[in-house]
C-alpha cells in the first residue's frame, strides 16, 4: 500500500507557482532572471488596511472566529455587494475563506457527485479544472479562441450542457487573457442558463477592479437576477487591494450552499485569519480612491507590453481588457529550433526555451488549457517588463 493517495494521480501542483519557484531558486544560484510569472499586484497594501490590523491585534483580536466570518465581516462583504453590484445578501448567505481558491474549493467539494460535470471555458485559471477533478467531477473545457475573444459564446455553452451538468465556472476578467464579459454578452449566457434550471452558476469576480479603457464591470446574478438563487458570486481582496497574502476570499450565494461550504471549511482550516479578517473590513469600507490610478497603471504597462510584444516576428496578441495578464499566440514559433538544434513542438518548450535562453519567467499556455500561447504577468515595473520582453525578441531571434 502506497503512502500517497490515488486521488492526487488527476491533479498538478499549480503550473505558475511552480514557474515561479523555479525562478526564485535561479535566482538563488546567481543568475538574473525577470519573473513574469506572478499573479499578484507588486503594489504594497495600503497603509490605512496595514493600520487597521494592527489596531485589531492591539484590541486583542487574535482568537479563533466564526468559520467562515466575523459577523462584521460579512455584514462589510454584504455592504460591498450591495453598494458595487447590486445584489442583496443576508450574512447567512455570505461565506468567508482563506482566499478566493479557498472559496471555490469549498464549494465544488460540497457539491459535486462523482461523475457531475463543470463547464469550463478555457483558457481557464489553472486550478479550477483540477479542483473539479478533485472532487471527483467531470471538467467540460469548452476552448474559447482569439475568435472569440477568449470568450464563452451561447451556442457553445449550450452545447456543452448534459443532464449531468452541475456547475458553470466563469471568470471576469479572466485570468490568463484578460478578457472581460460586457453585460450584453452575459445576459447572451444567461439565457441560456435559464433554459437548464439543474445548472449552478460559479463566477469569479476577483479581478473586478482592474479594468481598462472605460469598461464597465457587470456580473451575472445582477444582469439577470433571475439566476441569482443558483449563482455563488465569487471575489477577495487579493488582487484590487494588493492583499495576496493576506489570505481572504469571500462569497454570496444560496443559503444552503453557504451552510455547506462552512461544514466543508470546519473540517479543513476553519476561520480565516482574524487579523486579516479586520483588514478586509478596512478594505471594503475603507478610502477606494487608490484602485483607479493602480487600474490605469495597469493599463499604461499593458499597451507599453503590447507594443513590445507586437514588434516580435512570430508572436500576436490579443489586447487585454482587463486583469494585469497577456497572452500571447505563439504558433508561429512552434517548429523552430533552438541554437543547439533541439526542436521546440509545444509551448511548454518554448516558455522552457525563454527561462534558459532569455532568463525569463512565462507561464505555458498548455497549462490554462489553450496553446499554443504563453502568460505573462504585467504585475511588476515597466522597467522590468521592459527589460523581460527586450530579452524574449532576442531568445525568438535565435531560433532557427
Amino acid at each position: 500500500m502506497g503512502l500517497i493517495a490515488p486521488r492526487l494521480d488527476v491533479i498538478k501542483p499549480s503550473p505558475s507557482m511552480a514557474v515561479t519557484a523555479r525562478a526564485i531558486e535561479m535566482r538563488s544560484a546567481g543568475i538574473d532572471v525577470v519573473s513574469l510569472s506572478a499573479g499578484e499586484p507588486d503594489f504594497p497594501t495600503p497603509p490605512h488596511i496595514v493600520e487597521a490590523a494592527y489596531e485589531a491585534m492591539r484590541r486583542g483580536e487574535t482568537r479563533y472566529t466564526a468559520v467562515d466570518g466575523t459577523a462584521a465581516l460579512k455584514k462589510s462583504v454584504a455592504g460591498k455587494f450591495r453598494r458595487e453590484n447590486g445584489l442583496d445578501y443576508k450574512p447567512s448567505q455570505i461565506s468567508v475563506a482563506g482566499g478566493a481558491k479557498q472559496i471555490i474549493y469549498n464549494a465544488l467539494l460540497a457539491t459535486l457527485a462523482p461523475g457531475d460535470e463543470v463547464v469550463v471555458p478555457a483558457p481557464y485559471w489553472v486550478s479550477y479544472t483540477d479542483i473539479v477533478l478533485l472532487g471527483e467531477g467531470k471538467p467540460v473545457v469548452v476552448p474559447c479562441t482569439e475568435t472569440d475573444g477568449f470568450k464563452l459564446k451561447p451556442q457553445a455553452l449550450r452545447e456543452a450542457i448534459t443532464g449531468r451538468t452541475k456547475w458553470l465556472l466563469l471568470n471576469t476578467p479572466s485570468n490568463p487573457t484578460g478578457a472581460v464579459y460586457s453585460r450584453d454578452e452575459l445576459a447572451g449566457l444567461a439565457a441560456v442558463l435559464l433554459d437548464h434550471p439543474h445548472v449552478h452558476i460559479l463566477t469569479d469576480d476577483i479581478y473586478e477592479h482592474i479594468l481598462f479603457d472605460g469598461r464597465t464591470f457587470h456580473t451575472i446574478a445582477a444582469v439577470e437576477p433571475r439566476l441569482k438563487d443558483r449563482t455563488l458570486t465569487v471575489n477577495g481582496v487579493s488582487k484590487a487591494y494588493a492583499m495576496t497574502g493576506w489570505r481572504i476570499g469571500y462569497a454570496g450565494g444560496p443559503e444552503a450552499l453557504i451552510r455547506a461550504m462552512a461544514t466543508v471549511q470546519s473540517q479543513s482550516t476553519s476561520n480565516p485569519s482574524s487579523i486579516s479578517q479586520a483588514a478586509t473590513i478596512a478594505a471594503l469600507e475603507g478610502p477606494q480612491d487608490f484602485l483607479r490610478p493602480r487600474a490605469l497603471e495597469f493599463q499604461a504597462r499593458r499597451d507599453r507590453a503590447l507594443e513590445l510584444l507586437r514588434a516580435i516576428p512570430g508572436l500576436a496578441c490579443q489586447t487585454p481588457e482587463g486583469a494585469f495578464y497577456l497572452y500571447p499566440n505563439c504558433s508561429a514559433l512552434i517548429g523552430r529550433r533552438r541554437p543547439d538544434g533541439t526542436l521546440i513542438g509545444s509551448d511548454d518548450e518554448l516558455s522552457l526555451y525563454l527561462l534558459d535562453q532569455a532568463r525569463v519567467a512565462v507561464v505555458q499556455g498548455s497549462a490554462y488549457g489553450l496553446s499554443p500561447h504563453f502568460r505573462i504577468s504585467i504585475a511588476t515595473s515597466m522597467d522590468l517588463i521592459e527589460k523581460a520582453i527586450g530579452r524574449i525578441a532576442e531568445a525568438v531571434e535565435a531560433l532557427r
